[in-house]
């Protein structure tokens, strides 16, 4: 299952491409993963801290029948699912965002802040040579 999903991640289409592109390095304030593994599925995306799949849906998808069924096990293993269909995506890549957005919640979103911080170090310090301030 991890190859497949390896291989889907090189392969992604234009509406997941797209979509990534604003999903990727937590633009959202979220973190995703893209084509992960959610046994006995690999989703699009997911956001795990918010248990939110996020599905671009095109003409190489499966049926609705196949889609519900689908969605009921990801649901029964606690996930939301959300899924948008590739033109839309396409042509409106903001709205797109802005749906998952309003998916994910602004009550549960986690904290920004750090819980700590580290000061930023000015270049390498050689082990026992005093710092220069």
């Amino acid at each position: 299952m991890t190859g497949r999903a390896r291989d889907l991640r090189q392969n992604m289409t234009e509406a997941e491409r797209a979509l990534w592109y604003g999903l990727r390095r937590g633009q959202l304030g979220w973190r995703f993963r893209r084509q992960h593994p959610i046994p006995p599925y690999i989703v699009d995306f997911a956001c795990l801290e918010a248990k939110l799949v996020v599905e671009a849906d095109g003409g190489q998808h499966a049926s609705a029948s196949e889609h519900e069924r689908r969605d009921e096990e990801l649901r029964r293993q606690g996930w939301r699912v959300l899924r948008l269909w590739n033109n839309d995506i396409l042509q409106n890549r903001a709205g797109a965002l802005q749906t998952i957005a309003a998916a994910l919640g602004p009550a549960s979103r986690p904290d920004p802040t750090p819980t700590h911080s580290l000061p930023r170090s000015r270049g390498r310090v050689r082990e026992g040579a005093p710092r220069r301030g």
